[in-house]
């Protein structure tokens, strides 16, 4: 197993020695060729929520884009739970991925109860191999939720894997490591995230919104995980969806606005200053090592 995934060369060397050994990544974009790209959220919503932007932008670009959602959510609910709101969350995300343009896949395991196991690892590694993966997406490992600390986990974990030969052998190995990048988040230990990208979603963003009023059971249901716990609840469920696509265009523009020293630095002074809605991500260690602007050539809005 070829464990060495860091180049320490000059970088006109590495983009020579990286075309030649694989394929560079600009060669790929000028041959049209597509990108694969799967998310692992550990909810239905998840992946939505922390890429639904870049997915929708990379889809409309002609790349496949596939989130895999590693728990069922029959837990997320205030006033049902069990198979009835599993079979309604991935109903919801299926009518999301048709306004994204992308696939969608639930994992049959219950919320709240994913655990890294060899069984779960050996399921990651199968999803990314079957999907050929160019790049995965994933929490970090450091989050509120045991369910999205485990997904970062089980990813983490089988990266490597995915390119041996004799595990998961009834599945293709990758012919290279895929470059992994984390969701953002809020988290400041053991450390905080630090945004490799910070890609603006303007032009696409309404299809986002629409994407997540999919979600009746998590954003605008009486009982859902967020009115269900809430003071003064508008009667009207419209109300209550707007409300709650406006906090998450708010995410959204939060995030913006934190890194906009860095949307300056890759998109230019006058455009960097004026994007109002971004995703950020942050490139892992454990994956395959790229440059910033190897980065900017893979990722939609960088023309």
């Amino acid at each position: 197993m070829n464990m060495n995934h860091y180049y320490a060369i000059p970088m006109i060397g590495f983009i020579i020695f990286f075309f030649f050994m694989t394929g560079s990544i600009a060669g790929q974009t000028a041959n049209d060729e597509k990108l694969r790209i799967i998310a692992f959220g550990a909810h239905p919503d998840d992946c939505e929520l922390n890429a639904g932007g870049v997915a929708a932008l990379w889809a409309a670009q002609g790349h496949a884009f596939k989130c895999v959602s590693m728990t069922n959510g029959d837990i997320g609910h205030f006033g049902m739970s069990g198979g009835a709101l599993a079979i309604r969350r991935t109903k919801e995300v299926q009518a999301a991925a048709e306004v994204l343009a992308i696939e969608t896949e639930v994992f049959d395991i219950h919320d709240g109860e994913l655990m890294p196991t060899l069984e779960n690892r050996r399921k990651v590694a199968r999803q990314i191999r079957e999907w050929q993966a160019d790049i995965v997406m994933v929490h970090r490992r450091y989050d509120y939720h045991a369910d999205h600390r485990y997904s970062g986990v089980l990813v983490d974990d089988a990266i490597i894997l995915v390119e041996a030969k004799f595990f998961t052998p009834d599945t293709e190995p990758l012919p290279r490591s895929p470059v992994v990048l984390y969701f953002h988040d809020r988290f400041e230990k053991p450390y905080p995230f630090e945004p490799t990208l910070v890609v603006e979603i303007d032009e696409i963003a309404d299809r986002k919104w629409k994407s997540l009023e999919q979600m009746h059971s998590q954003f605008s249901d009486l009982d859902s995980w967020t009115w269900g716990r809430r003071d003064n609840v508008p009667e009207d469920e419209e109300t209550r969806m707007n409300i709650r696509i406006n906090e998450m265009k708010q995410r959204n523009v939060h995030i913006a606005d934190k890194y906009r020293e860095r949307l300056i630095e890759l998109y230019g002074e006058e455009a960097g200053a004026n994007i109002r809605y971004a995703e950020a991500f942050e490139l892992s260690e454990f994956g395959r090592q790229v440059s910033v602007e190897e980065l900017k050539i893979l990722f939609p809005s960088f023309d």
